[in-house]
């Protein structure tokens, strides 16, 4: 392979994640396991193939050109777009076969509008209730006055009923998310009491799907652990304290490059930009081919090891824009060619996604999601 930098995906952890969840949450559910945002990073056309093969019922997408690519791809399954969809693209999401979250009038009102000219329909539409999380979403009454408006729409179906938990991962805590869960679950009752009954209610994300059986409901949307990767430490630890049998996620990605010089810098000099580090004893520095426009953060620059020869070599100086400096003088044997794993596993070493996000000040879903979509994702099995 000639690339200089690479990522490379394990199908079968992609799919064991996705067996594990469906186990937990039965086979009630429809499971939706989120592609969006280029499948986390992991790369959409490999990650959603995956997730179809190993099962699932429905994929998630945030825009309406992951969508399209999806149906380029040859994908037949249920697609739910999460994110919003202008009333001028809302004819195009409906030849695709897409259902809609709507929160807006004016997106309902478009569906009806391309259902009566010429789309398919009827348009199939999700409603988002605002429960706390005050990011999309109508509160009651304005979200009942929309709901009674799809209903007697002909063109119009209300498919679904959805809402999304502010404070699920953040704490173990769990007061603040239980009172939304209480009222997601008393705004459904409040549409039956109405005579309406959309077939899909769903609040669940990843950490909930793992946490409370009882918002499983008719629909999981699944995000990051379909990746391997646990929402936060504090949804570790409240799997744990609530006596949940845990899954093994295992994390899909390994991002690695490849040195391109090694050379000797004497005791005493500057490294990189604004000389933020400087050499206290002869140095031999190691020189990637990728930076921050690759991904990899700024914010990493004096503080991030990668992997070399198994062993961890420290980034020295800033982060430039194309460009990585790491110390390997304790590896001698690092040459120019070496393969060089900036996240993931070499020898009995590994560089996590949760240890790179505590290094940039981040989290653990954007050092994945950042990685350049031109970077090859790879299949490994």
């Amino acid at each position: 392979m000639n690339e200089l930098n690479w990522c490379e995906i394990d199908v079968a952890a992609l799919q064991g994640n996705l067996r594990q969840l469906r186990e937990l949450v039965g086979r009630g559910p429809k499971l939706a396991p989120a592609v969006k945002a280029n499948a986390y990073g992991h790369g959409l056309r490999l990650c959603a193939e995956a997730f179809v093969d190993a099962g699932a019922d429905w994929l998630g997408v945030n825009a309406l050109f992951e969508a399209r690519r999806l149906r380029e791809l040859g994908i037949e399954l249920p697609i739910y777009v999460m994110g919003y969809v202008p009333p001028a693209d809302v004819a195009e999401a409906l030849r695709l076969d897409c259902q809609l979250v709507v929160y807006d009038p004016q997106v309902a009102r478009a569906a009806s509008a391309a259902v009566a000219a010429s789309a398919p329909g009827p348009a199939r539409l999700h409603l988002k209730l605002e429960t706390g999380n005050n990011r999309q979403g109508l509160a009651e009454d304005d979200c009942l006055a929309l709901a009674q408006e799809v209903v007697a729409d002909p063109g119009l179906e209300l498919t679904g009923l959805t809402s999304h938990f502010a404070d699920v991962e953040d704490t173990t805590d769990h007061t603040f998310a239980t009172a939304q869960a209480q009222r997601f679950h008393a705004f459904g009752e409040r549409l039956q009491r109405h005579g309406i009954a959309p077939r899909y209610r769903h609040i669940s994300n990843s950490a909930a799907a793992i946490l409370w059986p009882d918002v499983h409901m008719e629909l999981v949307r699944t995000g990051i652990a379909c990746y391997g990767m646990w929402p936060s430490t504090e949804a570790y630890v409240a799997a744990l304290m609530a006596g949940r049998a845990l899954v093994q996620l295992r994390p899909a990605l390994a991002w690695k490059t490849r040195i391109v010089q090694v050379r000797d810098v004497p005791a005493g000099e500057y490294v990189g930009y604004g000389r933020t580090f400087r050499t206290t004893h002869p140095t031999r520095l190691a020189i990637l081919p990728m930076g921050y426009y690759d991904g990899y953060d700024r914010g990493l620059s004096n503080l991030a090891h990668v992997l070399v020869h198994g062993a961890r070599a420290p980034v020295r100086g800033r982060v430039c824009m194309n460009i990585t400096m790491v110390d390997v003088t304790h590896i001698p044997a690092a040459a120019s060619g070496d393969e060089v794993v900036l996240l993931g596993s070499q020898g009995d070493e590994r560089i996590t996604a949760e240890q790179m996000a505590g290094w940039a000040g981040s989290i653990n879903y954007e050092i994945t999601t950042r990685i350049n979509e031109r970077i090859p994702r790879i299949a490994v099995r």
